[in-house]
């Protein structure tokens, strides 16, 4: 019989399944977009319920789509919006709260307290981390210390944690495995990424009782089973990584030094480390990439808060496009920018800023400025942020980068990839298969059975679609560059 792996890939906006066949295309998918709930300004949450119902949606629907049982499905493999904190009884399983989303803001003065009490540096050289409301551990704080009860309830066991992958993982099970797996566990600032266990001193300082955790496994195993009420029969859940770390294993990038970006709601880079964290000096991340067997492989990364959702900003709040894909044409309606340029901080700046203060700016405008140069500045702040990050990366790793490979729903955009390889003097490639975020999960979930047998079965499945080169003189390079940064300088601590 003929087989196949299933990727569900749970994101910010929505819920998407892929099936994958063994040269690593995908045979079909579906996707649910659900709602974004924002209870005040930089807040953002989710309802689980939502992400459950939508997953397993998709789920049904892919299966049904390309005709397949839940027989013919190898493993199931799980990536999923990271950061994003979610709380649920054990007993019921039903959700407590909201979940709050990645790019909510609302614990940035919990991090504030904790850098005046001085623990960043605890923080820092036991996460790789840095204290930003992005991360999961403020965020179950604040759930904690705000929703009378739940703290008690904690502290009896009766109230898990997790990452959304928790959550999923939770519930495909039936309620019997609740785990994570370490690239997102790397993502909580509670895990000791040198130790590779849950930290006690971070657990003190966060008041996070030690019965929410889940168990932290291999990025690549066999969990359990998908319970057979959902698909129609069990299936083994084989492969868990968080979105990022995904799009890295999916893009091959196994060699210290290799590096992909990913163009999503965010944007964000990741370069391979090898088996040792690079510590960073330059306002990145250390992270864990994922988890095989008994060996950890480390990242540095970038991550930038905002990027294709100003595209979904210019449609939905604005007006200016029906559909996100009408952005190209209409950015290229225009020779340039027409000295705009667009800092989408919209939730804040994340690398290599991390200023959850700053507010998103359009400066440079003028009588001739026209909805055409705002779209285009709005795809140039893509590759102005993702230029930021990658000079940090090169300095804190002292290694070139010859190529960037790219992914992610942008990066169909021929003219916001010309203008990357421009803006960095780099050659950008972009792959056949650009849903790399899903392919991750799925490369993990086969290997753990078997499916694939190792690395280099999988760098075969790689293809290149298109290179990009740069055209751009060093001259209008280097100038538009200082304009950028002047621009963010205008951006940074607004909402104080």
């Amino acid at each position: 019989m003929t087989r196949y792996i299933l990727a569900l890939d749970q994101g910010t906006t929505s819920s998407r399944a892929i099936i994958f066949g063994c040269d690593g295309r995908a045979v079909a998918s579906a996707q649910q977009e659900f709602p974004q709930i924002y209870p005040t300004p930089g807040h953002v949450e989710h309802d689980p319920e939502a992400i459950w119902g939508t997953q397993l949606q998709t789920a049904r629907s892919v299966l049904n789509h390309a005709g397949l049982s839940a027989r013919e499905i190898a493993a199931v493999g799980v990536t999923n919006q990271r950061e994003t904190t979610i709380l649920w009884d054990r007993q019921t399983s039903r959700p407590v709260t909201n979940a709050i989303v990645w790019q909510s803001r609302i614990t940035a003065d919990i991090c504030q307290k904790l850098k005046s009490d001085g623990t960043e540096d605890v923080f820092r050289s036991k996460t790789g981390l840095v204290l930003d409301p992005y991360f999961s551990g403020t965020k179950i704080k604040y759930l904690l210390d705000t929703t009378p009860g739940l703290r008690a309830m904690a502290e009896r066991g009766d109230i898990l944690f997790g990452t959304v992958d928790s959550f999923l993982a939770w519930r495909l099970s039936g309620g019997k495995r609740h785990i994570t797996d370490a690239s997102n566990a790397s993502r909580t600032l509670l895990f000791n990424i040198h130790t590779g266990q849950w930290d006690e001193e971070l657990l003190r300082l966060l008041d996070v009782p030690r019965a929410m955790l889940p168990e932290v496994r291999a990025s690549s195993e066999v969990f359990g089973m998908v319970d057979a009420s959902h698909l129609g029969a069990e299936i083994p859940l084989a492969g868990i990584a968080g979105d990022q770390q995904a799009a890295t294993f999916g893009q091959c990038c196994f060699e210290a030094g290799s590096a992909k970006n990913t163009y999503g709601t965010g944007c964000f880079l990741l370069m391979n480390t090898g088996t040792q964290p690079v510590a960073s000096k330059s306002g990145l991340l250390s992270t864990i990439a994922w988890r095989i067997g008994n060996e950890t492989t480390y990242a540095l990364e970038g991550a930038v808060f905002i990027a294709g959702a100003a595209v979904q900003w210019l449609r939905d709040g604005l007006g200016l496009i029906e559909k996100a894909s009408d952005v190209e044409a209409l950015a290229a309606s225009v020779a340039d920018n027409g000295g705009a340029f667009f800092v989408p901080a919209l939730a804040g700046l994340g690398a290599p800023y991390w200023d959850p203060h700053a507010r998103g700016t359009i400066v440079g405008l003028t009588r001739g400025t026209t909805k055409g140069h705002l779209a285009r500045a709005t795809l140039e702040a893509m590759a102005y942020q993702t230029r930021e990050v990658l000079d940090a990366m090169q300095q804190d790793a002292q290694v070139p980068l010859a190529e960037l490979k790219v992914d992610g729903g942008a990066t169909g955009n021929n003219l916001m990839l010309q203008f990357q390889s421009d803006i960095l003097a780099t050659r950008v490639h972009r792959p056949v298969v650009q849903e790399t975020t899903a392919l991750g999960a799925a490369y993990l979930a086969g290997l753990a059975v078997g499916y694939w047998t190792d690395l280099q079965d999988l760098r075969r499945n790689w293809v290149l679609d298109r290179e990009f080169t740069p055209q751009m003189d060093e001259a209008t390079r280097a100038q538009l560059y200082r304009d950028w940064k002047r621009a963010v300088q205008r951006a940074k601590d607004w909402a104080v």
